[in-house]
């Protein structure tokens, strides 16, 4: 199997998404992609119990990509092997009430994985730079002060928003939050392909919506404004990974060893080392379990 850095699909300098292609040769058959999976995600389910006993570190997932991009079979796929304490997922979708009540953000700071753990954001706080620049009116039901009509929606404003999030990845980074940002990078007619299978397979028919249709009509807006946030949130700390995601099975391969050799280069994640006031009494202790009558 062709060997892709990890390295090579990060965000470093700014890109052209039209410029990144949307399927890249791993020169391996599905079983060998298969396989190779199964060992990332072995080895990420044991790296994730060590992470969870060392209890200082957090990882937060985030996956973006247009409709039919393979998010949610990508989180089935990869995380499948962890234990289910160690990993929440979290689908965002249009805000509630409650949420409207508060601030933009406030909805995915409560989201946040505790330590030990792994948070995956399915769409996530970058909806808010990115459904909202191509529907602005959704901004207006946040009730911003100022904000009273589309014309307030400035471009200062979005600069604003993409400072808002540079600062909030910033605090949880620095705070124990290791953060790793994917954009499941899918070509426009694959998307097609997928939505006809989604009409043509009954048991499928339940996935679509017109509405589907209708932001599909969007496509180049959705692009340019990905491209933006792309560029401008990708930083060392919380970095963008453009993802080529035309076939699914390669886009999992290439999530997953991004996050594993992320993961290991945090070499202070260790199994905790047993108080020695225990460890000195560990034959005392199995002596009086071995004994025990029940």
């Amino acid at each position: 199997m062709r060997n892709i850095a990890s390295e090579s699909l990060k965000v470093t300098e700014p890109i052209s998404l039209k410029e990144i292609s949307t399927s890249i040769d791993l020169e391996a058959s599905e079983k060998k992609k298969d396989k190779e999976l199964n060992k990332l995600r072995e080895k990420l389910s044991k790296h994730q119990d060590i992470m969870y006993a060392h209890n200082k570190y957090s990882v937060l997932i985030c996956l973006q990509g247009m409709d039919t991009a393979g998010k949610d079979s990508l989180i089935r796929e990869v995380f499948k092997e962890f234990n289910p304490r160690g990993v929440v997922v979290h689908s965002f979708k249009t805000p509630s009430k409650l949420e409207l009540q508060h601030d933009y953000l406030w909805r995915h700071v409560i989201a946040l994985p505790q330590r030990g753990k792994y948070g995956v954001f399915n769409r996530t706080h970058y909806e808010n730079v990115l459904v909202t620049r191509v529907h602005p009116a959704y901004i207006l039901g946040e009730n911003i002060p100022g904000i009273n009509s589309i014309e307030d929606i400035t471009e200062e404003f979005w600069e604003k928003r993409f400072d808002q999030i540079n600062n909030f990845e910033k605090q949880i980074s620095e705070n124990g939050t290791i953060i790793l940002k994917f954009f499941l990078h899918l070509g426009k007619e694959e998307q097609r392909q997928r939505l006809l299978r989604r009409l043509n397979k009954a048991k499928h028919n339940w996935k679509f919506s017109p509405g589907d249709l209708k932001e599909r009509e969007k496509w180049e807006e959705y692009q340019k404004y990905y491209e933006e946030a792309i560029n401008k949130t990708s930083k060392p700390h919380a970095p963008w990974y453009v993802i080529p995601s035309d076939n699914k099975e390669t886009a999992r391969v290439l999530v997953a060893k991004a996050i594993l050799e992320r993961m290991e280069q945090i070499t202070d994640i260790q199994e905790p080392e047993l108080d020695e006031s225990i460890s000195q009494h560990i034959l005392m202790y199995k002596d009086m379990l071995s004994k025990e009558v029940i």
